[in-house]
C-alpha cells in the first residue's frame, strides 16, 4: 500500500485535444483562400451570358497538407459587365450559379476552355491539384479525405462555387468535386476507361446509364434533353504543288444535333439516324503542326548560324601545297607589287569572273585546283556576275513587288540600318543567303566572298565603277559594309576624275603644239608660255608633267578648263601682283574690301568622305588628346584641315584679300554689318568680324595667317583615294565568313520583312499585319546598336518564322479549299473570309451546314479522301443518296467519327420523389482509345 501511495511511482499522460491536426489546418487554409478570393456567399445573382462573350482568367496559390504540396486554382470567366444589385433580387433558396449552368443550352462544346468547362458547362470553379513534383492521389482513402476536406470547407465558408480535386495520374484528367447551396448539393463524378464497352457504344446504352444513376421513380419520366456532336478528321488533303513539305494541317469537322429528345433520333447497336450530312449545325477548326517546314525560316536560321562561326576564310578554304613550298619567307613588298601590278583593261561586255579569277590566281597567295572549289564556275558566274555585279536584267525576289505594294517600304532600310533594295549590298546579302542554303554552306560563302573581293580589286585597278551604289559620300544611315562599298566607289570616282583631268590637259597641250608656231629656242610659243607659267606655279625642281600617281600628296582638280582667268592689270604685267588661280565665278556681285576687284568663289577640295568606323576612330583620337591647352590646340588644328585648304584656295583666287573677305563668303553670320554716319553726314555701311572671331587665339585667325596662296590643284589631298581604297580592300579581304554574315544580317532581315509584307498583302491576315508592324519597330532597336544582342535577334527571327508559318498555313488552306477536283469555287470572297476565320478563330461555323457553299467543299474533300484511302473510283453522280447503311457496299462519304460527344440532361427530384426538382447532367466522350463519363448529379439535402 505504501508503494501504491508513492507519488513518484505514478505517471500521468495528458493528451491536448485542442491542438489542431494537419487535416484541420489544411481545411482551415482552404477556407482562408476562399475568403481571400471573395468566393464566400451566394453566387446565384451573377448574370448568365454565353462563354464566347468573355475571356478566361485564373488565380493560383500554394497550400500544404503536412509535407504534401498542393496548388489551389480559381478558374473564372471574366464578365464584360456585372450588376451587383441583381443579388438583392435573388431569392434566398435560389440555385447556385453552377447548377443553373448545368441546364444552360447556350454553352455546349465551348472552344479553348478548361476540360471541366466542356464536361460540366460551368463558368467558375476551384481546383485543388498535387504539386509539380508530388505524386498523384491514387489511393481511395486519400481521395475520400480530400473530398471530405472540400465538403467541410464549402459548408463552413458558405461558398457556392464548385470545388474539384484532381485524382489519379494527371494525364487521365480525373476530377471529383462538389458544389453546395442552400439545401442542395451537386456531386461531380467521373469514369475513365481505355476502351468503350460495347453495350454503351451508342446513345441507347448511355441513356440507360443516365436513368439508373438519377434513380427517378416518377412515371412518366420527365423529358431528357439530348445534344450530340460527332467529330471527323481530314488528314489526307488533296495534293497540290508545294515548294517544300506542305504544312501539316488537320481539319476537324464537328457535326452537331442540338436539342433532341428521346424518340426523335435512333442510335443503337443495329441502326443510327446520325448522318453527318443531315446534321443541322456544322463547325470547323484546324489543328496545325507545331513546326512546319517553311523556306524563309530555314534560310534565316541557316544564315544566322553562320554568325557564330569562328573560322577565317583561309581556314575554311585551306592552302595549297604550292603556296606552302618556298613562299613562307617571301617579302611582303613583292607580294604587294604583284597585287598592284597593272592589268590591261578589259571591255565591260567581255568581263568574266572566271577570267578574272584565272589571272588573279597568278598574283595572290592562293593556289587551289578548280575542281576543289566549293562553287563551280557556272554557279559562281551565275551568282556573282549576273545577280550581284551586273544585275540590271535580273529582278530581285521579294523586293520589287513589296515596294510597289507598299511605297512606304522604300525607306525601310533607314529604320533597319540596312541598304536600299536595289543596291549591291542588298543583292549580295540575298546571294550569300542562297549560296549558304543551297550550294555548300560555310565553304561556299567563303569562296563567294573571296571572289567578290577579287572582283572589287579588279574594278578599282581598272577604274570601273561598282554598280548598285548611290553616288556621293558613304551613307551613315546604312550598314557598315554598304558604307565601305560606297567609299570604294568614291575612290574610283576620284581616280577616274584625276585621270580624266590629266588626259584633257595633255590633249590640250598637244593641240597647242600643233596649232601654234615656233617660239623661242625652237619650241612652240604655247609650250614656252606653259613652261613659264609652270615655273611660277610649282616649287623649284618640279614641273606639271612630273606629277603622277606615285606622288599622291597633291590634289588635281578638274577645273582648269572652267576657271575664269583674272583680268591682266598693269600691276600684274610689272609683277607687283600675283596671278589669280582656281576661280569659279564671282560671288553675289561682292568686291574685296581693300580693292575694287570682284570676290570670286574658289575651286576647293571636297571634304574627305568617312565611314562610321573611321569617324569613331577619329573621335577616339581626338578624345585622347585630353583637355590641356596643348591638346585642345592640336585637336583644333586636326579639325581645321578642310578650313585651311579652303583658305589657301580663297587666297589663290582672290589676290590681296583679307580674313574679312573670306568670312563674308565662308561664314556670313560672322561678319556683322551696320549703318553708321561718317564725318560728312552720309550714311555708310560698316562691317567687322563677330565677337567670337575676335577672341584671342581664335583658330580662324591663326589658320588665315599660316595659309599659303595655293590653288586647290597644288594642295595636299584631303582625301587620298589610293590609300583609302587599299584600306577598304584590306578591310574586306580580312573579313571572316561570320563577320560577313553579321554585316549582311540587317539586309537579310530587311528582305524577310519585305517578303512577309508582300505575302501578307496577298493573304490578308490582320494578325500578321499587326505583328509585322511591331516586329519592324523591334528590329529597328536591335539593329541600330553597335554590338548585336544575339539572343534577342534569335527571338526576333523566331517571331518572323511564326508569321511565315501563319501565312503558309493560310496559303495551304486556300489552295486546298480553292480547287476540288478541278472545279473552281464560285464565291471566292466568301471562301477567303471562311479560311481567314479558320486561322483567327478557334472554331468557325459553316453557314448552311453540309448544304452551304463551304460545306459542299468540305464534303467533297472528305469524299476524295475516302476514295483515295480505299482506292475506289470517284463517282460522277454527285446527287446520289449520301446515306450509308450498315449493309451498303458503297464507300461511305465520311470516315468513322474520331470522337463522339453525347450530352444528356434533365431536371428531376432526387433522392426522393418529394424532393426538389434539381438539374442532372451526364457528358459522354467516346473515342477509339478513350471512354469518359462526366456526371453532375444534384440532391436535395433539406429533408434527407
Amino acid at each position: 500500500m505504501a508503494a501504491d501511495s508513492d507519488p513518484e511511482s505514478e505517471v500521468f499522460e495528458i493528451t491536448d485535444f485542442t491542438t489542431a491536426s494537419e487535416w484541420e489546418r489544411f481545411v482551415s487554409r482552404v477556407e482562408e483562400v476562399l475568403n481571400d478570393w471573395k468566393l464566400i456567399g451566394s453566387s446565384a445573382g451573377k448574370l448568365l451570358f454565353p462563354f464566347t462573350l468573355g475571356t478566361w482568367g485564373e488565380k493560383c496559390q500554394d497550400i500544404n497538407f503536412a509535407d504534401f504540396k498542393f496548388y489551389i486554382t480559381h478558374h473564372f470567366l471574366k464578365q464584360e459587365c456585372e450588376k451587383d444589385d441583381e443579388k438583392d433580387k435573388v431569392e434566398e433558396d435560389a440555385f447556385p450559379l453552377a447548377m443553373q449552368d448545368l441546364l444552360c443550352m447556350n454553352n455546349d462544346f465551348p472552344p479553348r476552355a478548361h476540360c471541366l468547362v466542356r464536361w460540366y458547362g460551368i463558368r467558375e470553379f476551384v481546383v485543388i491539384s498535387p504539386g509539380t513534383n508530388c505524386e498523384a492521389i491514387i489511393s481511395e482513402s486519400k481521395c475520400n479525405l480530400l473530398l471530405s476536406s472540400i465538403s467541410i470547407s464549402l459548408a463552413n465558408s458558405g461558398c457556392q462555387v464548385p470545388m474539384f480535386v484532381q485524382i489519379q495520374q494527371k494525364w487521365r484528367r480525373m476530377y471529383a468535386g462538389e458544389c453546395q447551396g442552400p439545401g442542395v448539393r451537386t456531386d461531380f463524378e467521373m469514369v475513365h476507361l481505355r476502351k468503350v464497352p460495347s453495350q454503351y457504344n451508342h446513345l441507347s446504352g448511355l441513356l440507360d446509364i443516365f436513368r439508373s444513376k438519377i434513380g427517378c421513380t416518377l412515371s412518366p419520366l420527365p423529358p431528357v434533353n439530348i445534344t450530340i456532336r460527332f467529330t471527323y478528321i481530314l488528314q489526307d488533303w488533296q495534293q497540290h504543288s508545294w515548294p517544300q513539305q506542305p504544312p501539316g494541317i488537320e481539319l476537324h469537322l464537328a457535326t452537331t444535333w442540338p436539342h433532341l429528345t428521346e424518340g426523335i433520333v435512333v442510335d443503337n447497336d443495329v441502326y443510327s439516324d446520325l448522318d453527318p450530312l443531315q446534321a443541322p449545325h456544322w463547325s470547323v477548326r484546324v489543328r496545325t503542326a507545331e513546326n512546319p517546314q517553311c523556306l524563309l525560316g530555314d534560310f534565316l536560321s541557316e544564315f544566322f548560324k553562320l554568325c557564330c562561326r569562328k573560322e577565317s576564310t583561309e581556314e575554311v578554304l585551306g592552302r595549297g601545297s604550292a603556296e606552302d613550298e618556298g613562299k613562307e619567307n617571301s617579302d611582303i613588298s613583292s607580294a604587294l607589287n604583284k597585287l598592284t601590278e597593272p592589268v590591261a583593261p578589259v571591255p565591260i561586255s567581255k568581263l568574266s569572273v572566271s577570267n578574272m579569277v584565272h589571272s588573279a590566281r597568278k598574283h595572290i597567295r592562293r593556289h587551289r585546283r578548280i575542281d576543289e572549289s566549293p562553287l563551280n564556275t557556272d554557279i559562281l558566274n551565275s551568282v556573282l556576275l549576273v545577280r550581284v555585279i551586273l544585275p540590271d536584267t535580273v529582278p530581285l525576289p521579294g523586293s520589287r513587288g513589296a515596294s510597289l505594294l507598299f511605297p512606304c517600304v522604300q525607306n525601310l532600310f533607314l529604320q533597319l540600318k540596312s541598304a536600299p533594295i536595289d543596291s549591291l549590298t542588298y543583292r549580295l546579302a540575298l546571294c550569300v543567303c542562297l549560296v549558304n542554303y543551297n550550294h555548300g554552306g560555310l565553304r561556299a560563302v567563303a569562296h563567294l566572298w573571296q571572289e567578290f573581293v577579287l572582283e572589287l580589286r579588279y574594278r578599282w585597278e581598272n577604274n570601273y565603277l561598282i554598280y548598285g551604289l548611290a553616288g556621293g559620300p558613304p551613307d551613315l544611315r546604312c550598314c557598315l559594309l554598304h558604307q565601305k562599298l560606297q567609299m570604294l566607289n568614291c575612290c574610283i570616282e576620284r581616280k577616274r576624275a584625276r585621270d580624266e583631268a590629266r588626259k584633257v590637259l595633255e590633249e590640250s597641250k598637244e593641240r597647242e603644239r600643233k596649232v601654234s608656231g615656233s617660239g623661242q629656242n625652237g619650241r612652240p610659243a604655247s609650250e614656252s608660255a606653259t613652261a613659264s607659267a609652270s615655273k611660277k606655279e610649282v616649287s623649284p625642281g618640279k614641273s606639271w608633267d612630273s606629277w603622277s600617281d606615285s606622288e599622291d600628296e597633291f590634289f588635281e582638280c578638274l577645273s582648269d578648263q572652267g576657271e575664269i582667268e583674272a583680268p591682266h592689270t598693269e600691276g600684274e604685267k610689272d609683277g607687283s601682283k600675283s596671278k589669280a588661280e582656281g576661280r569659279l565665278h564671282p560671288y553675289n556681285n561682292m568686291t574685296l574690301l581693300n580693292s575694287t576687284e570682284p570676290l570670286y568663289i574658289p575651286v576647293t577640295q571636297e571634304p574627305a568622305p568617312m565611314t562610321e568606323d573611321l569617324l569613331e576612330e577619329q573621335s577616339e583620337v581626338l578624345a585622347k588628346l585630353g583637355t590641356s591647352a596643348e591638346g585642345t590646340h592640336l585637336r583644333a588644328r586636326m579639325q581645321s584641315a578642310c578650313l585651311l585648304s579652303d583658305m589657301e584656295s580663297f587666297k589663290a583666287a582672290n589676290p590681296g584679300c583679307v580674313l574679312e573677305d573670306f568670312v563674308r563668303w565662308y561664314s556670313p553670320r560672322d561678319y556683322v554689318e551696320e549703318e553708321v554716319v561718317d564725318e560728312k553726314g552720309n550714311t555708310v555701311v560698316k562691317g567687322e568680324l563677330s565677337a567670337r572671331m575676335k577672341i584671342p587665339g581664335n583658330m580662324w585667325v591663326e589658320a588665315w595667317e599660316t595659309a599659303r596662296v595655293t590653288p586647290a590643284r597644288r594642295q595636299r589631298r584631303l582625301f587620298d583615294d589610293t590609300k583609302e581604297a587599299e584600306k577598304v580592300l584590306h578591310y574586306l579581304a580580312v573579313q571572316k565568313p561570320a563577320d560577313l554574315t553579321r554585316h549582311l544580317l540587317p539586309c537579310i532581315l530587311h528582305a524577310a520583312i519585305l517578303k512577309l509584307k508582300e505575302e501578307e498583302a496577298v493573304e490578308d491576315i490582320p494578325s500578321v499585319r499587326k505583328t509585322i508592324q511591331q516586329a519592324t519597330s523591334q528590329a529597328s532597336k536591335l539593329l541600330h546598336t553597335p554590338n548585336y544582342d544575339y539572343k534577342k535577334l534569335e527571338d526576333f527571327i523566331n517571331q518572323l518564322m511564326a508569321m511565315e508559318t501563319v501565312i503558309t498555313r493560310a496559303r495551304s488552306l486556300k489552295a486546298k479549299f480553292a480547287m476540288c477536283e478541278g472545279e473552281k469555287v464560285e464565291d471566292t470572297d466568301e471562301l477567303e473570309t471562311f479560311v481567314s476565320s479558320l486561322l483567327e478563330e478557334p472554331e468557325v461555323v459553316v453557314v448552311g451546314a453540309g448544304q452551304g457553299p463551304a460545306g459542299s467543299i468540305i464534303h467533297r474533300l472528305f469524299v476524295n479522301a475516302q476514295r483515295a484511302a480505299l482506292l475506289a473510283p470517284l463517282e460522277e453522280d454527285s446527287g446520289r443518296d449520301r446515306k450509308q447503311t450498315a449493309g451498303s457496299n458503297k464507300v461511305p462519304d465520311f470516315p468513322p467519327p474520331a470522337g463522339r460527344e453525347i450530352l444528356v440532361r434533365t431536371c428531376v427530384p432526387r433522392p426522393a420523389p418529394y424532393s426538389k426538382a434539381l438539374p442532372q447532367r451526364l457528358f459522354c466522350v467516346l473515342m477509339r482509345e478513350e471512354f469518359r463519363l462526366a456526371g453532375a448529379f444534384s440532391s436535395d439535402t433539406s429533408f434527407f
